[in-house]
């Protein structure tokens, strides 16, 4: 029998007002489809720890959970705007340096040309209102991450879905 697949729930999840509850609720989903879910809030840091301290220590903290995951499952949709939030926008990047595999999800998997408001310039290219290019490879997220995950359009339930039909898939 295999182990199980160990997962780093990264995303913009820990800044809900119930994170607590929805990072047990996304272990539970984990379990579900036969992965052990490492939610970023686990563990808890010291009490004493405040201010740049804490967050030192968050970063050492997740960057040791995702270093010891077989994967990362990513909420990539967008966080305060357009764009996914910078920090899980770190943490997949981090697992793709280290060669893990990531798996993300978004509610919205129309290209950012479709989600992007913008204008054509006088150069011919597409601009956003603060003009900044905005980029057309028919992809719904900046290249970057777009490339460098699997990604599924949907909730965190159907991106595990997709991952465990993976897993049993024969090679």
């Amino acid at each position: 029998m295999n182990a199980p697949t160990h997962l780093y729930l990264a995303g913009f999840d820990v800044f809900r007002p119930n994170a607590a509850e929805h990072g047990q609720a996304l272990q539970q989903l984990c379990r579900q489809h036969g992965f052990v879910g490492h939610y970023p809030t686990d563990p808890s840091p010291p009490p004493d720890l405040q201010g740049p301290a804490l967050a030192h220590w968050i970063l050492q903290s997740n960057l040791a959970a995702i270093r010891q995951a077989d994967a990362v499952l990513a909420n990539l949709n967008p966080f305060r705007g357009l764009e996914p939030d910078s920090g899980t926008a770190f943490e997949v990047g981090f697992a793709h340096a280290l060669g893990k595999p990531v798996w993300a999800y978004v509610d919205d998997d129309r290209t950012l040309l479709q989600r992007v408001p913008h204008e054509a310039g006088p150069d011919g290219r597409l601009y956003d209102a603060q003009g900044y290019q905005v980029e057309d490879f028919g992809l719904p997220l900046n290249l970057m991450l777009a490339c460098s995950v699997r990604l599924v359009r949907g909730d965190a339930a159907a991106c595990l879905q997709a991952m465990a039909a993976d897993r049993t898939a024969p090679p």
